[in-house]
């Protein structure tokens, strides 16, 4: 990953003018209880940072206070690449799940014009339009999806589309919120390389929340782990999944597979 030049400790600077996204002493309270506190992290430009714990940490919540749907206390920062402060940055969701009409005759093509245009969706589209929804689903190989109706979608076409929803227009940061529970392994593996292939292409910032642990080992650059309502430790991946609380929290079963597969993956880069 090439990355350009930046001026706040980053390890680069986007070209849409997001250089980092900056987590400070950041903290959510709900309905009186304690949800996250003391929360420090620090999103490179360009990088696609992980946030992993059990279930139940305050991961979702996390990525809804940095959408602003839900308020929080402390520093939540978005620095230019020029030193010149803050900036509003387009963000991008994918969220755990949608809730579908399986029986709803909207289809793909409904569902991005209707975000896309005034025009009410039972009116014939024109053609610009037909073509830049294509255009945005080719971005997650899911061109082909473009007529089929949104019920008839199995769980790995939908993320496809919903991810090139969020990725139309092009946005500062991306947030990933477990999109692929549910998805089997063929499509868990095609959605972790076309997310890759989008963050080299575009130099997006991404935060995914994920339990897909051996596939956050290949893809992430960086990975936080949550517990006890806060950040216990972040870095690269094997930093992290070498650090006793997560080795403890994940079980000793995984950590010996996660070195296996860590090995085997050094191996095979040696063979490349």
């Amino acid at each position: 990953m090439k990355h350009h030049n930046c001026t706040h400790d980053c390890q680069g600077s986007c070209e849409c003018g997001l250089c980092c996204t900056k987590i400070n002493n950041f903290g959510v309270i709900r309905s009186g209880t304690e949800i996250l506190r003391d929360v420090n992290l620090h999103i490179h430009c360009g990088d696609l940072t992980a946030i992993i714990g059990p279930n139940g940490a305050g991961k979702s919540t996390l990525l809804k206070a940095i959408l602003g749907d839900i308020p929080h206390n402390g520093e939540l920062l978005f620095l230019d690449a020029k030193d010149e402060g803050t900036i509003r940055p387009s963000m991008g969701y994918v969220p755990q799940k949608l809730d579908l009409d399986s029986s709803s005759p909207t289809s793909v093509l409904d569902l991005f014009a209707a975000a896309q245009t005034k025009i009410p969706i039972w009116f014939t589209y024109p053609n610009k339009i037909r073509e830049r929804v294509r255009e945005s689903l080719a971005r997650t190989q899911g061109e082909h999806l473009i007529n089929k109706r949104l019920g008839a979608l199995s769980g790995g076409e939908l993320q496809r589309v919903l991810l090139a929803l969020a990725l139309d227009p092009i946005p500062h940061l991306l947030l990933l919120d477990e999109p692929v529970s549910g998805i089997d392994q063929r499509g868990l593996e095609l959605f972790y390389k076309t997310v890759s292939s989008l963050r080299e292409n575009y130099d997006l910032s991404i935060i995914l929340v994920s339990h897909d642990l051996n596939l956050v080992a290949e893809y992430a650059d960086r990975v936080a782990f949550v517990n006890n309502k806060t950040i216990e430790c972040v870095g690269t991946p094997q930093e992290v999944f070498s650090n006793e609380k997560v080795i403890q929290t994940f079980g000793l079963d995984w950590a010996k597979r996660y070195r296996r597969d860590e090995k085997d993956r050094v191996d095979n880069a040696h063979l490349v």
